[in-house]
């Protein structure tokens, strides 16, 4: 297997072969984002990418239950190349049950219905969206490139395609100016996006991006941890999908919970309360690690 540069996945992909099949971001003008931004963005070869599934099927064969496909929004590639990857999956992976890349909305949005569907059936099911917010002016302060009614009319489409979604939104990405607004519009997009898995990530800013040179000149805040845990809080008690599993185990964040959606709303907002009063502890700032 063949990587270039840094590669990430989301956490539940913690087991999943990873298959490198686009380099860097096709947007890659997300204002916090650093992930991508020593790459130029391009597909690998797909002659490259189809090796690079032969060598992992012949080596891991029928270990392999997921595969994510990277870099940061895989989903742009023409269907054509989506097919002729996915096939060698089926074909290197006996056990194969699910794959998965990340997608931005317009990813989603400049692709046909019968294009969408024609991915879910040749085995793309599960797509990792991150408005990041719901509130469109730190939308628009974060460069996402989408509305959050583009958000919100990807996620109906891919779900009419058969596809599940899994829908992450970041605490902090409205500053201290606008948590409340970013918290509540979040949830109210959470409810609207009805996704089958939502996470929070907690922003940290990064040295050399755009969002840290704005911090730099006063033009942007990060909330403290009180108040990235109010906006935790707000998007747990409002949002209402119909049934989503429910996770803040990145890294990044204070607080690792777990549960579902509406379903555990009550624990976790206990939770959330127990660590604003100090009763329940936070994850130390090294084991953040970043």
């Amino acid at each position: 297997m063949r990587y270039e540069g840094r590669i990430y996945r989301p956490p539940s992909e913690a087991e999943s072969y990873i298959l490198q099949a686009t380099i860097g971001c096709s947007w890659n003008k997300c204002t916090y984002c650093d992930m991508y931004r020593d790459k130029a963005f391009r597909p690998r070869p797909i002659d490259d990418v189809l090796a690079d599934v032969a060598l992992a099927g012949r080596t891991l064969g029928p270990d392999v239950h997921k595969v994510f496909v990277a870099d940061g929004d895989a989903l742009v590639m023409p269907v054509e190349q989506w097919r002729a990857i996915l096939a060698a999956c089926r074909t290197a992976f006996p056990n194969l049950r699910r794959v998965s890349c990340y997608a931005m909305a317009r990813n989603v949005l400049d692709k046909s219905d019968a294009e969408l569907a024609t991915l879910r059936s040749l085995g793309l099911t599960l797509l990792y969206i991150g408005p990041e917010s719901g509130d469109d002016v730190t939308l628009k302060r974060i460069a996402k490139g989408s509305t959050a009614a583009d958000h919100v009319a990807a996620a109906q489409r891919a779900h009419a395609a058969g596809m599940q979604t899994s829908v992450i939104f970041l605490l902090g990405a409205g500053g201290r100016e606008r948590s409340e607004a970013h918290a509540r519009a979040s949830a109210e997009l959470a409810t609207a996006m009805d996704p089958r898995f939502v996470s929070a990530l907690t922003l940290t800013v990064i040295p050399d991006t755009p969002i840290a040179r704005a911090e730099s000149k006063g033009l942007f805040t990060l909330p403290d941890v009180p108040d990235l845990l109010r906006e935790l809080r707000t998007l747990v008690a409002h949002a209402a999908p119909t049934d989503a599993i429910f996770r803040t185990n990145h890294a990044s964040n204070w607080l690792p919970l777990a549960g579902r959606l509406p379903r555990d709303r009550e624990r976790i907002v206990a939770a959330i309360d127990g660590a604003l009063h100090g009763d329940v502890p936070l994850r130390p700032a090294w084991y953040r690690g970043l």
